[in-house]
């Protein structure tokens, strides 16, 4: 008890005589804060990142599904070697339905599913999208 007064007594020294500042043990709770709040938001941060690759993957994935669904509407052949070109080198994307290697004969609207592989460099997921996945 006989602390706590000592530092309450301090205090209004240090206030009568003028002299602005922090006290150490302030500056140290701070400090300690700021710890608390940097161990738990950076676990958050890193599970955000892994969470917005993934629908980056997936988001990719839906778009090549349209479009495959698109060219099989018009009777265009979307297994070409160039036709997911326009997805850069960032991502793969492959037909994993049907089973057999997709031709447009055996293409319909509703019986394809599409892999999308991200490049390790921007995070290795994969994403899945087509009416038969």
């Amino acid at each position: 008890m006989r602390t706590i007064h000592n530092m309450l007594e301090a205090d209004k020294a240090r206030k009568e005589n003028g002299e602005a500042g922090f006290s150490l043990i302030e500056l140290i709770i701070v400090v300690v804060i700021l710890g608390i709040l940097a161990a738990i938001a950076i676990p958050i941060f890193l599970n955000i990142q892994d969470q917005a690759k993934q629908s980056s993957a997936d988001t990719v994935a839906a778009n090549a599904a349209t479009q495959v669904a698109s060219a099989v509407a018009q009777n265009t052949d979307p297994t070409t070697a160039t036709f997911f070109d326009n997805f850069g080198a960032d991502y793969t994307i492959a037909f994993t339905k049907p089973s057999t290697a997709p031709t447009l004969a055996t293409l319909t609207t509703d019986n394809f599913c599409l892999t999308a592989t991200a490049s390790a460099a921007t995070g290795g997921k994969v994403g899945t999208a087509g009416p038969a996945c």
